[in-house]
């Protein structure tokens, strides 16, 4: 079996991303800010402009198979956001999410920033996937619009360690 592939897209792979980020809309509305109808006919400016306005799309294929896909932003100073995670209902518990994590909180300690996250509170087994990976659960924010679904604030403190001396 082949090896799953982690790879960063940029604006020229627009319908790539197009593919999976609708697959992921459609088949978890829940887990997304943004909507399947909002996006389904989107013209190919949007598409581009998504790829070149959040600095980190990633997608994890096996050979042309897409499994998954994350994305990271950097926020104010000091840190990073996870966000648009899904994984394929089908690779799910195979570690597809982790390494699409790992290279999100590796791309943000390489910036010297912790990584944060949103998760819906009523989606315990992605809660759960987060907390394997290393993220510690803060809850609710007291800030949070009472009219959203509630989410949680999970942050992952993991910094690339120094070189070491010269």
């Amino acid at each position: 079996m082949d090896e799953v592939e982690i790879a960063t897209l940029g604006p020229e792979d627009w319908e790539l991303f197009r593919e999976i980020r609708l697959r992921a809309l459609r088949e978890a509305p829940y887990a997304f800010g943004s909507r399947y109808d909002d996006w389904v006919d989107a013209p190919e400016s949007r598409w581009r402009d998504r790829l070149v306005n959040v600095p980190l799309n990633l997608v994890a294929r096996r050979g042309d198979e897409l499994l998954g896909m994350a994305s990271g932003v950097l926020d104010g100073e000091d840190s990073a956001g996870l966000i648009s995670m899904w994984v394929d209902p089908a690779a799910r518990g195979s570690g597809v999410g982790a390494a699409l994590v790992g290279a999100v909180v590796e791309w943000a300690a390489a910036a010297g920033r912790p990584t944060y996250l949103m998760v819906r509170s009523d989606n315990p087994r992605a809660i759960a996937a987060y907390l394997r990976a290393g993220f510690v659960d803060l809850g609710i924010p007291p800030d949070q619009d009472p009219d959203e679904p509630p989410e949680n604030r999970m942050v992952h403190n993991r910094l690339r360690e120094p070189a070491g001396p010269p």
